[in-house]
């Protein structure tokens, strides 16, 4: 299969289940593969027969300027739905990460695979 992928996509989100992260956006990070429907765009080279990172990159800022997430594995679910449902992946893989929260430790964060 073949995938796309998107690294250190760095977005502010309202994300926390903390009184401090309720009234706030934060940085998160997004590392992404998102598998292709098919592999048509290798032999065609047009965008049109393969995912569009860019139009993926869009949607996602959309749902984070809209919504609050508790925890990031809700928002991680969230967004692998979401290109599973809207892109027709029939595999994606995601990792959030909440950039420097805690003293001492760079990123904290989670990864999740979903299928069709």
């Amino acid at each position: 299969m073949d995938t796309i992928f998107i690294r250190e996509l760095k977005l502010e989100a309202a994300v926390g289940i903390y009184r401090r992260e309720r009234n706030t956006r934060q940085t998160v990070q997004f590392d992404l593969d998102i598998g292709l429907p098919a592999n048509q765009a290798a032999v065609t080279d047009k965008v049109a027969d393969t995912l569009d990172y860019a139009v993926v990159i869009e949607r996602i800022v959309a749902e984070l300027a809209s919504r609050h997430f508790g925890l990031v594995e809700t928002l991680a679910d969230h967004v692998a739905k979401m290109i599973l449902s809207e892109f027709g992946a029939p595999w994606v893989k995601v990792s959030v990460a909440k950039l420097g929260v805690m003293r001492g430790v760079k990123q904290v964060g989670v990864t999740i695979e979903r299928h069709q």
